[in-house]
């Protein structure tokens, strides 16, 4: 199975065109229908659903696709190894970050890293809850910068303990509840929930830590906007780290519930792959990690 083709499939997939897709991978649109014809006939199947309007994928075709793409980012991590391993420091890491490391970590790491080896091309992207690690698992990002996952199976990731954090409640100004004192004073109003699903996220995990059911999921939100746009508009409860609550531009809009049982304690580290954390640009960007929340402790601290 040629890779040449497997690129050919993904291109008409994602373009849903044979003709865009010709033009993105740079052949002429009878070349690239006889490489997906190729792969149907290898595979005795149809990939493609071809109409007036253009190109859709069978249940086949898609099976391909997920395993071409996971097929293709693996060639191209090892051939970022190789080259980095001969002293070449070229290629792409891409991270995935929560909300505090991009506004805390993520800036500094990025003027150090990238002052030392600018042949690295640096793709961050925010993940406002990373529990499942499911874009790290599939090695669509090389690091993932969020508080400790539970549970993490052995042996399966790389694990840098970088910084502590406290999550704080937050509410909308002039929300009455802001007056509560205790979580069970919260328990059975809506909350804005930063998982997947309502069953899981950091407001059910706070409130098993002390014993108590979940409270409701008012709301679920997959970025840190989605949560400060709901806290403050409505009356949703929320969690934040404390130093994006304390913010100018959050601390307008929100305050802080000084609830008796205090913040969720919580632990920001880098996670990546075992079997790719020997890739010498993750070695080096977790250094530079490390060195920023150094910074960024010790000052607070001194401060």
């Amino acid at each position: 199975m040629k890779l040449t083709n497997l690129r050919a499939l993904v291109a008409a997939i994602e373009q849903g065109s044979l003709r865009a897709a010709a033009r993105q991978i740079g052949v002429s649109q009878p070349a690239l229908t006889k490489m997906i014809r190729e792969l149907e006939r290898e595979l005795a199947t149809t990939l493609l659903i071809r109409s007036t309007t253009g190109v859709l994928a069978t249940a086949q075709g898609m099976v391909l696709y997920e395993r071409a793409l996971a097929a293709d980012r693996e060639l191209t991590q090892a051939v970022d190894q190789i080259q980095q391993l001969g002293g070449r420091m070229t290629g792409t890491l891409s991270i995935g970050a929560v909300p505090l490391a991009v506004m805390l970590l993520v800036p500094e790491t990025l003027r150090t890293f990238g002052r030392e080896f600018p042949d690295i091309q640096l793709r961050i992207s925010e993940e406002l809850y990373i529990a499942q690690l499911t874009r790290l698992r599939k090695g669509e990002v090389d690091i993932a910068l969020g508080p400790l996952p539970e549970h993490l199976p052995a042996g399966e990731f790389a694990v840098e303990e970088l910084m502590p954090i406290d999550m704080v409640i937050v509410v909308r100004r002039g929300n009455p509840a802001a007056r509560a004192r205790r979580l069970a004073d919260l328990a059975e109003l809506p909350w804005v929930y930063t998982g997947a699903t309502a069953d899981a996220g950091y407001a059910k995990t706070l409130y098993e830590a002390h014993g108590m059911k979940p409270p409701p999921a008012g709301a679920l939100v997959n970025s840190t906007l989605g949560l400060l746009s709901i806290v403050a508009s409505g009356n949703c409860i929320g969690l934040l780290p404390r130093q994006i609550a304390v913010h100018a531009f959050a601390s307008q809009h929100l305050e802080i519930v000084p609830v008796e049982e205090g913040p969720l304690k919580l632990t920001l580290v880098a996670l990546a792959r075992a079997d790719t954390a020997i890739k010498p640009s993750v070695r080096h960007f977790l250094a530079h990690l490390h060195r920023a929340a150094h910074h960024l402790t010790t000052g607070a601290n001194s401060g």
